[in-house]
This record gives structure tokens, sequence and C-alpha cells, in this order.
């Protein structure tokens, strides 16, 4: 409605992995090409599991979006910013905080979840239980229409879209609203004016989400506009409230199991990582060392792809011609398993190598990489700045 914004963070935890890219970079990199993109440093996030180590979380904020930048994330057409650098996030979250039931927090299917994974750590703290709050904030402060997420993820935009209708309900009152609405309207233009009338018609009496949709584009499409006629026209599209916080959508991407040196998903916990910008001297030897399958005792023994981790990767990264090069000589044994792992290591090398050219000039020249997210938490701030201007009046906090 109000754009076709994307956003997403990282938690600064430690440095990147090719699990990391795989699973999420990857899919920055397509979206960065079709959407406004808002990709950012979730410190404070990061804070609410590591509040008691800090020094990691500072060391891994700069390496992280050096990574991000070796990756491809492309700083022309997506903005890059260090969430704690934009105190407008804390200011919604400590708002929206005043109106959000205990119970949504505490039904969050993974705050039960990670309490339980975390028995190590002491996470019964308020910023804790708040975290899905934070996060709600984040995604809401800059209208974002687009939040991409794995399927565990979504309730988490669940309920930001509950979070936002709930304020909007609250906080939407405007005296004189319809009449407004309607002469906001009017500028839309006579058969503009006409269509998006008889869209809100359809939609409210009959629930159809196309004519729905065509209204929404009929606004946006209006660049005259001012923001606060926007707000109404797409309000009053749904009911009789000002809308002031875009509900956003999952936009769901695919899952992306990538394995690990054991088999298992590549994750830090495990200590299975082959890192983003490793070395190709410890790539070689982390590959070289992994676990095949316990058939192949000798050179000799035939064994079977399904029971080797080495094959789990080959799926990522081989051809076709070579997975089946992998499968016939691992069942004949016509194929030692390091014989296996030689196309395999020279894949990985192959795609981390315009990673490390990337990434080069931020190491050599630290100043750039500080200009850079100078420029993207000013834009990121610019665009906080105006919706808390929007929620600060709607909830009465505008006096002087």
């Amino acid at each position: 409605m109000f754009s076709e914004r994307v956003i997403s963070g990282m938690r600064p935890t430690g440095s990147l992995h090719l699990g990391h890219y795989h699973g999420v970079l990857k899919n920055w990199l397509r979206l960065q090409s079709e959407y406004p993109c808002f990709f950012f440093v979730a410190d404070w996030h990061a804070l609410t599991t590591h509040y008691d180590r800090p020094e990691l979380i500072e060391e891994s904020v700069w390496e992280m979006v050096i990574d991000w930048l070796a990756a491809g994330v492309d700083p022309t057409q997506a903005t890059l910013f260090i969430q704690s650098k934009v105190p407008e996030h804390a200011e919604l979250f400590l708002l929206l905080s005043m109106g959000t039931p205990l119970g949504w927090l505490e039904r969050v299917p993974t705050y039960k979840d990670q309490i339980e994974k975390l028995k190590e750590k002491d996470l019964q703290t308020y910023g804790f239980l708040g975290y899905p709050l934070l996060q709600a904030a984040d995604i809401l402060i800059y209208r974002a229409q687009h939040v991409p997420v794995g399927e565990d993820q979504v309730p988490h935009v669940e309920m930001t879209r509950e979070v936002a209708r709930r304020f909007n309900h609250l906080y939407g009152k405007e005296i004189g609203f319809e009449e407004k609405a309607l002469e906001a309207a009017k500028k839309l233009g006579g058969k503009r004016t006409k269509l998006y009338l008889e869209a809100r018609v359809a939609f409210q009496e009959q629930g159809d989400e196309e004519a729905l949709a065509q209204a929404q584009a009929i606004v946006h499409e209006a660049q005259s506009l001012s923001m606060g006629d926007r707000e109404r026209l797409f309000g009053y599209l749904e009911g009789a409230r000002k809308l002031i916080l875009v509900e956003p959508q999952a936009l769901l991407t695919e899952s992306s199991r990538m394995p690990g040196l054991d088999g298992q998903k590549m994750s830090k916990s495990y200590g299975n990582t082959i890192g983003l910008r490793e070395s190709a001297e410890s790539i070689t030897k982390k590959v070289k060392t992994m676990p095949t399958d316990p058939a192949r005792i000798r050179r000799t023994d035939p064994g079977h792809p399904k029971n080797c981790p080495v094959w789990e990767l080959h799926a990522v990264y081989s051809d076709q011609e070579t997975k089946q090069w992998v499968q016939a000589g691992c069942i004949s044994a016509g194929i030692g398993c390091l014989d296996c792992k030689e196309p395999l290591i020279k894949s990985i090398l192959k795609e981390q190598q315009p990673m490390l050219e990337r990434a080069q000039k931020y190491i050599d020249d630290p100043s750039l990489l500080r200009a850079l997210i100078a420029d993207g938490c000013d834009k990121a701030r610019k665009t906080a700045q105006e919706t808390m201007r929007d929620v600060r009046e709607a909830m009465g906090l505008d006096y002087s």
C-alpha cells in the first residue's frame, strides 16, 4: 500500500558461514533487484540472548556487513544500516508495548522453543520476552509490505499484523474521518474516484479481495496525494480508521537446509561450518577430513552416497554429470573418498573467490565500510522519522 518495501535483518553473533549464504543472502540478492530493500544489523536483538557478551556483538557487526557485501548485497540497490543507530526503533517498540497484550508475546512459538534450546542461558528477561514486539517495530517503522521468512517465522509476521491492526484501531480515530476520506477520494480525479468508491463497496459488502487490491493500486499510483490523504484512503477501504501502520505480508522463502561437514544442518552450535570467507587451505582441510560412508573402510570397499555427508554437499554444489560420476564411483568402489571430495573443494573455492575479491577493498579501507553504513543509517532514519511523526500525532504525543 504505502510501499513495496522489503525489510530483513540478521543478528551479529559471530562470523557468517555458507549456510547463511545459501539460506538467506542468496534470497536477499534476488530481492534487492525487485524491491526497495532495507537490510539491517540487528544488534539490539543480539543482546536479547548475548546481553552478557556485548564484546562479541561489537566484533561481529562490521565483519557481518563485509560478509553481506562479499556475498553481493549491493548498497546502491539496498539500504544497509545498524539497528541501534536508528533509535526510532526503540521508541516505536516502547509505544507499541503500551497496548500489546502480554499473552501475544507468550504464545509466540519460538519463545518457549528458544528457552528450551538455550538452557545454559538465563533468558527469563523482559528483553527476551519482548523481542517479537521489537521485531514488529523493526518491520512496522518502515511500513514495509514484505518480510522474507521461513515457515517457522510466519507466526512473528502474523503477530506483527495483529499489532499493526490493534494500533490502527486504537489510534486511527479521526474527527470527521469519513468526510475527509471522501474529500481525499475526489482528489484522485473523476474516473479514478468512481473506480475507488466502487471497489470499496465491492470489498466491504462482498469481501472482494481483487477489488481491494485494485483500489489500493489506484491510491498508490496517485503521486500528488499528501501522506495524510493517502493514509485516510487506505483506511477508508477497510473500515473507518486512518491507516497509520501497514500490515506486512510474509514473503515465504524456500527452506534451504545447507548441510554441514557432518551431515547435520550447518550451524555454529554443531561446529560443522565453512566460513563465508575462510581460507582455501582451511576449507580444503575441512572437506578432506569429512566423515564418509562408514562401509568404506578400505579404498576397495563399495559404499552408497545416501550414507555419506559428502554427497549432501554434492547435491548443493555439483552438476548432474559430476553427481552421476560420484554415485557410480562410490557404489562400484571405482573412486576413493578423496577423489569424490576433489570436485567439491573446487566448486566451493570457485563460489568463494568473487566473495573474497569483493570483501578485500573494505578490509583494506575500513573507512569505505563506515561511510557506506553511515549513509544507510541516515536514509533509514529519515524513513523511520516519518513514521514516528505520524505515530506520535495519532497518539496525541505531538504537543509542544
